[in-house]
């Protein structure tokens, strides 16, 4: 290659093959603006860097040790098998008491261990990095057995830190974006407030006023009768808009509309392309943040299930909130086949969580073209 320029196939010249793959595992973290979704890649860029067959991000609880666990390399039966995820116990406790790099040959060999529950799969070598954001630990890399080597190696520990300091700035920064839009929200909603209290109940004040001064110049009674009727709507609007100022200053908490977009993001980047959302109905100012939890989680389970199973090229989500709370999720994919569906607790959780709100789920064939609809459906009343 002449001109001093790269091919964009080549190594750069000067930079060997670990910081070239350090590289690769940064710039695959950046670009994510949902906390799950980077959460997520920060364990499988981890695993590739440093050649880990199993790889686990727990994040750390004010309450309890691990709030959170993104595992990686451990197939949806073997999750159902263990049952539960780890309790920030044993070595994970060890890192979480001392964040520090832990380096391991073996660790079942380690005074704290405390062994694997029942399915677990083996596990020898072992490399522990904290991650923090600024100068607080947010959560702990786990990345077990080695693929090719008994251990890891110093190299693999030097660039597994290099890559937990880029993520505690990924972290940071999709942190602060949804702070951001936060703030924004906030802002439009004040700004909305303003308007129509300084604009829109003025002008509908004033066409009130003005309804009823004509009302004395009509001969009719029929027409006056009308005009009451009108002004009567009119101040029936304004007592309206006046409770819809109220609900929009009223800080906001979370927004499930973000969560929900959220999760569809983090699926899309295992699908390889974005499922398609709509929302009907005020979603986030009406269901209780109860159910909004329950329902984020039977929507992770169901794009899980598509991921897993579908083997599909669309699909749609739409949450429709009314007097009840509708979550609909339909893909192009293979179909359900009742008979066939492998035993596992995913659809009957799914049920249950429906019916201890007083509500139903469903899951059939979709009717044309082949896939299948699940919907979750609670009251809200």
């Amino acid at each position: 290659m002449t001109g001093g320029v790269t091919a964009p196939s080549e190594q750069p010249t000067g930079v060997d093959e670990p910081v070239a793959r350090l590289l690769d595992a940064m710039l695959a973290m950046a670009g994510n603006l949902s906390l799950p979704a980077v959460l997520r890649r920060i364990v499988e860029s981890a695993c590739t860097l440093a050649g880990a067959r199993y790889g686990a991000l727990g994040v750390l609880g004010e309450d309890e040790p691990l709030a959170e666990f993104v595992a990686v390399g451990v197939d949806d039966d073997t999750v159902e098998a263990i049952g539960h995820t780890p309790e920030g116990r044993g070595i994970l406790g060890q890192l979480i008491l001392d964040p520090r790099p832990l380096r391991l040959a073996d660790l079942t060999r380690h005074p704290d261990a405390v062994g694997f529950p029942p399915g677990h799969p083996r596990m020898r070598s072992f490399l522990g990095v904290p991650i923090r954001v600024r100068d607080d630990v947010f959560g702990n890399l786990y990345l077990t057995e080695k693929v090719g080597a008994a251990e890891f190696t110093d190299e693999d520990e030097q660039l597994v830190v290099s890559l937990a300091a880029a993520a505690g700035v990924a972290i940071e920064n999709v942190t602060l974006h949804e702070k951001l839009q936060a703030v924004v929200l906030l802002e439009d909603r004040e700004r909305i407030a303003r308007d129509l209290h300084d604009k829109v109940i003025q002008r509908l004040f004033a066409t009130g006023m003005a309804l009823q001064a004509t009302e004395r110049l009509v001969v009719k009674p029929d027409v006056g009768l009308r005009i009451q009727q009108a002004v009567n709507d009119l101040d029936e609007t304004i007592r309206e808009i006046r409770a819809t100022i109220f609900a929009l200053q009223t800080p906001v908490r979370h927004s499930l509309r973000r969560d929900v977009l959220a999760r569809t993001t983090e699926a899309g980047e295992i699908l390889g392309f974005e499922p398609t959302v709509r929302f009907e109905g005020p979603v986030d100012s009406v269901v209780p943040e109860a159910v909004g939890d329950e329902l984020l989680t039977v929507l992770q389970e169901a794009l899980s299930n598509a991921v897993r199973h579908a083997r599909a090229r669309r699909i749609d989500v739409t949450l429709a909130v009314g007097a009840d709370a509708l979550l609909r999720v339909v893909d192009d994919g293979v179909g359900f086949d009742p008979s066939q569906v492998v035993r596992g607790h995913g659809l009957r959780n799914m049920r249950l969580r429906a019916e201890e709100l007083g509500g139903s789920f469903e899951v059939e064939a979709r009717p044309e073209g082949g896939g299948t609809v699940a919907e979750w459906r609670v009251p809200l009343g």
